[in-house]
């Protein structure tokens, strides 16, 4: 499975809320209606918290949600 890159912004600047750590791009798996898809999304490297931005859970994961249902 490669990954994807789904986004374009700055992360670098951004914490976890639950322990301070900046947060890192890193591979995450996603699951939906069966299909699994490797994303490199902001993570916190200490306690694995990802980050999906609204933009991307709003846009191009909708789409793909819409995509699979119709299926």
């Amino acid at each position: 499975m490669s990954t994807l890159k789904v986004l374009d912004g700055d992360y670098s600047g951004w914490r976890c809320a639950a322990c301070g750590q900046s947060l890192v791009m890193a591979p995450a798996v996603l699951e939906y209606m069966g299909s699994r898809f490797e994303v490199e999304l902001p993570r916190c490297p200490a306690c694995g918290l990802t980050l999906v931005p609204e933009d991307l859970a709003l846009g191009k994961m909708l789409e793909v949600e819409k995509l699979l249902e119709d299926k």
